[in-house]
């Protein structure tokens, strides 16, 4: 598929911000920092379109983005470690939990994991039995040395 347009709509704190349009949805999710925005753009072409950072937990909001005038990429906040209070990551399994159940224009869900992370546990394995679509972006497990 050729990308034509893509563009930023909004970073949304609940389903009452969420789009109401025909528009299908793909969301992505992960680990927070296993690199789902990155994935989001280099899928677009695009360098700078979805925000990146070292820092995990930088995606705080459920955002969208459409693609082409025809459908959406939903960037998910990610779950597990991240550099954010504890107020906030706690809000963040609701949120994704109630996005994932409730909406009607999700098609697909593409779920990251590095190769040190058990896709069948936590997260990835309730989505893996939804007939949901599984990607798999092979990221090395970086280990501290002493």
């Amino acid at each position: 598929m050729k990308i034509l347009s893509a563009e930023f709509i909004i970073s949304a704190p609940g389903p009452k911000q969420f789009p109401v349009d025909k528009h299908s949805q793909i969301a992505f999710a992960g680990r927070s920092n296993v690199g789902k925005s990155s994935i989001i753009n280099a899928l677009l072409h695009r360098k700078n379109l979805v925000k990146t950072s070292q820092t995990p937990g930088k995606t705080q909001l459920v955002n969208f983005f459409l693609i082409n005038e025809d459908f959406y990429f939903v960037d998910l906040p990610g779950y597990g470690y991240a550099h954010a209070p504890h107020a906030v990551t706690d809000a963040w399994a609701p949120m994704i939990e109630g996005y994932l159940k409730d909406s009607k224009a999700l098609r697909a869900v593409v779920v990251l994991w590095t190769a040190g992370e058990n896709p069948m546990s936590g997260t990835c394995g309730s989505l893996n039995g939804s007939g949901n679509l599984i990607f798999r972006r092979y990221s090395p497990s970086r280990r501290r040395t002493s």
